[in-house]
């Protein structure tokens, strides 16, 4: 299991590669609630996702032997423009497959970068099922968007930025696919700031770390569409989140998939904000049950802003 020396050994490297993204408080949500609620945004990272972080430091990590082999790549979209930024600026050869419900929006930015792309016919545990037989045959590194120790430290950075930027934190709100971004979080803010609490937020359409949390064990639960599709998915049995979430995260909430629609609006109209599905789920929790954060100070990780354009237009509408 990894711990905070391994996010602090990210953070040395990546920390001039990536932008240290703000932390703005939203006066609209701090009143819903009676406390002090800021948004950490991630959506105004390099590709509009926290995701390059995780990415910068897994190819930083490789030998130049591993690196002259290229990488591969499973991504409904974040994690593949991160590594198409990686990959280009480190100059290793990139191969990235989405799975064929992937937003537009999100292919087209992974088209820009010099990688090569292909869609799956598949779901997203499908098309990683495929990708990863192929990377053993071809014998490219495999680059999970969360079952990695590099890419969770990377994304821990982040608890190391707004344990800098904001001293007393009660509450941190992440959303939580297969966990790659709260393991980091968790492991950094618990060193950082050990009397916060780490809450994960999921949708209750998609709630397989929460029934798996529940279990003891990673476990497959029946999934439903979700607007939050940046976390849809099951967790891969073994993964190093798991036990990482188990130990350093307090609780997994679940939200209604009406109260995303409603939190991506509201952070449009309020905060200036555009985020995606999976970012709102940070402060779907605050918008359900506003008096459970009476008095806290609570920071929501903003982790993404690639939301299908026209998806954001009927929103906001």
């Amino acid at each position: 299991m990894i711990d905070f020396s391994d996010v602090e050994a990210a953070y040395s490297r990546i920390h001039s590669l990536v932008k240290k993204t703000p932390l703005i408080q939203s006066k609209y949500l701090s009143d819903l609630c009676g406390g002090q609620v800021y948004l950490k945004l991630e959506n105004q990272q390099i590709t509009n996702s926290f995701k390059v972080r995780g990415a910068m430091n897994k190819l930083l990590s490789l030998t130049p032997e591993e690196r002259k082999k290229g990488v591969l790549a499973v991504s409904s979209g974040n994690h593949a423009q991160a590594i198409g930024v990686a990959a280009e600026q480190l100059k290793i050869p990139a191969k990235i497959f989405v799975p064929k419900y992937t937003p537009r929006n999100k292919v087209d930015k992974i088209r820009k970068y010099d990688v090569t792309l292909e869609i799956f016919e598949g779901d997203y545990d499908e098309t990683e099922l495929y990708a990863r037989e192929l990377s053993k045959k071809s014998e490219s590194i495999f680059v999970s968007g969360y079952n990695d120790d590099f890419i969770a430290a990377g994304q821990g950075t982040i608890g190391i930025e707004l344990a800098d930027q904001l001293k007393s934190v009660t509450d941190v709100l992440a959303p939580v696919g297969g966990g790659g971004l709260i393991s980091g979080i968790a492991i950094a803010v618990k060193t950082l700031l050990p009397n916060t609490r780490v809450i994960g937020v999921q949708p209750d359409t998609n709630p397989a770390f929460h029934a798996s949390l529940k279990a003891g064990e990673i476990i497959d639960v029946e999934l439903f569409d979700s607007i939050a599709d940046g976390i849809w998915g099951g967790i891969e049995k073994g993964s190093i989140t798991f036990d990482i979430v188990q130990k350093y995260v307090d609780e997994i909430l679940l939200v209604r998939e009406e109260t995303l629609r409603e939190a991506i609006k509201l952070l449009w109209k309020e905060d200036k904000q555009k985020v995606e599905g999976a970012a709102a789920l940070a402060i779907s929790p605050i918008l359900e049950t506003p008096s459970d954060y009476k008095d806290k100070v609570i920071v929501a990780i903003m982790s993404g802003g690639n939301i299908d354009e026209e998806l954001f237009q009927q929103l906001i509408k």
